[in-house]
């Protein structure tokens, strides 16, 4: 029989370490679910290949996507600040993306006849996939704490680009047999649907610490070590049943909207003990908030239309092998990720942000340049399948810019917010900036290709991608603080695996020891 000790240290050391395993295989079965099987690429090649859209169409539907999602982006990050109900709307959220990638697929009309319904669809699913990115990445901080986010959400990028490989596999095999009616391939949207609802399921309430989801703490109370390791003050369980240090009283915890924005006087909550919250115009005022919501801006503004464009480049008049290509476009990008995702949890905690960052950057300039050459050579001497290869082989740095982008952005919007009790707020307004950069280059590309040909939307876009690079380089400052300058932090940023290591055997030897 162990002890009162030992047994709370077990239960609460396996609710934390069930749920860091389980939130791995949510993000590899969500994958690029929260765009609909890659909305902006596996779609736009399908409407265009096989439902003769003209690459304006194209862009209207995922300009009005775009817009929609920058929109909705931060007022989703303001709920899931709040709500202490974030499976729940996680899971809504995923179900009803899937069901509006089906319905696109199902009742796209040749030559764009219903255009006007599918830019309705489009208003509505980006509106609902605004509550994804912060969803997944509260979820992780409220239970991982900030300070454990690097490794934390290396991890979960590692296991999106590694699910949409193999959604994009997937579908890409079903295309290639089944063309030219390749609308089925959207079903595997529906599996990888029914992935994320059984893990979600898996994840149990009380493992995620609201305040340190918000970024108002900087260790979750069910994840802290320091914590596990004190627990003579602590009875078996609460007179209610809950996990001492783990399940917290409903009104230590802030779950509906304060609506105090800022302006006039400070509103308190008597009721609500401990750290407040900043209010939305004092995050507003960050100038290092601000410059980096432009970058992202910027930043997808000349690369989200990139990949598209390849993908087209490879599609157009070139029948199942086009699209066989089209969608190997898209796993070699995602493959290449999930290595760029690894090196940023191992490294950006040793030599900082910025110079990972900034390799991400520069990269899709030099991307840019590499297909304006071999666009050319195509054009001079005509197409063939080594010309198609090497366009595909430039994919390999589309996995290193939106790689590195990827996981950093996520991990610098996470520093900048470390103590506002704002970060999925500000995850949200990072992420609108992403948004509506892409769906302005969305437009953009598109029109740029129709207009002026594929070689010259390259050369525009890459001089574009210059730009944010720059800014990034000149003006943004390092923003990783190390531990030991942290005031907040009990577990070290390097420490995690060794954490998670030697909270596994805990919870396993007290499993154990119980049976």
């Amino acid at each position: 029989m162990v002890s009162s000790e030992t047994e709370i240290k077990g239960r609460r050391a396996k609710l934390v370490y069930d749920a860091k395993m389980t939130l791995r295989w949510v993000a590899l079965c969500l994958g690029e679910l929260r765009d609909g099987l890659t909305m902006i690429n596996m779609q736009s090649a399908f409407l265009i290949a096989a439902k003769n859209y003209t690459e304006k169409q194209v862009g209207v539907m995922f300009f009005v996507f775009g817009m929609s999602q920058f929109l909705f982006q931060a007022p989703a990050g303001y709920l899931f600040d709040y709500t202490d109900k974030k499976i729940q709307a996680l899971a809504a959220a995923c179900i009803a993306t899937t069901f509006l990638t089906l319905l696109t697929a199902a009742t796209a009309e040749e030559d764009g006849a219903n255009i006007g319904f599918m830019i309705v669809i489009k208003f509505i699913q980006g509106a609902v996939t605004a509550l994804i990115p912060p969803g997944l990445n509260s979820i992780s901080q409220g239970i991982v704490g900030s300070v454990g986010m690097t490794k934390q959400v290396s991890m979960n990028e590692m296991m999106n680009h590694f699910g949409t490989a193999l959604i994009v596999l997937s579908g890409s095999l079903m295309a290639y047999f089944l063309y030219p009616e390749i609308g089925s391939l959207f079903a595997v949207s529906a599996i990888a649907c029914t992935g994320v609802l059984v893990f979600l399921s898996m994840i149990k309430p009380e493992a995620i610490d609201h305040n340190a989801a918000r970024g108002l703490t900087e260790t979750s109370a069910a994840a802290d070590d320091q914590s596990l390791g004190s627990l003579s003050k602590y009875q078996l369980t609460n007179t209610d049943g809950s996990i001492p240090g783990v399940d917290k009283p409903k009104d230590q915890i802030q779950t509906k909207p304060s609506f105090n924005f800022g302006f006039g006087g400070q509103q308190t909550n008597a009721a609500v003990s401990g750290p407040k919250a900043d209010t939305p115009l004092q995050v507003l005022r960050d100038p290092t908030l601000l410059t980096f919501i432009v970058l992202c801006f910027l930043f997808h503004t000349a690369n989200g239309t990139i990949l598209p464009l390849v993908m087209q480049t490879l599609a157009i008049g070139e029948g199942r092998i086009g699209i066989l290509f089209s969608g190997l476009c898209i796993i070699v990008a995602q493959v290449i990720m999930v290595g760029s995702a690894k090196i940023c949890g191992d490294y950006s905690s040793l030599y900082g942000r910025k110079p990972l960052f900034l390799v991400g950057l520069f990269s899709v300039s030099i991307r840019c340049v590499i297909l304006v050459i071999l666009i050319t050579i195509r054009d001079s001497s005509g197409s063939s399948h080594l010309i198609q290869i090497a366009i595909l082989s430039t994919q390999l740095l589309d996995g290193i810019g939106a790689g590195f982008f990827g996981t950093m952005y996520i991990l610098v919007t996470s520093d900048i917010s470390r103590g506002t009790g704002r970060f999925s707020m500000t995850l949200g307004l990072t992420t609108a900036a992403m948004s509506i950069g892409g769906t302005v280059s969305g437009y953009l590309g598109q029109a740029l290709a129709q207009d002026l040909g594929y070689k010259q939307a390259f050369v525009i876009l890459g001089v574009m991608s210059l730009v944010p690079a720059l800014l990034y380089l000149f003006c943004i400052p390092e923003t990783y603080i190390p531990p030991e300058l942290s005031a907040m932090g009990s577990i070290q940023e390097g420490d995690e695996e060794e954490h998670d290591k030697t909270v596994g055997d805990t919870a396993a030897a007290v499993k154990s020891e119980m049976v």
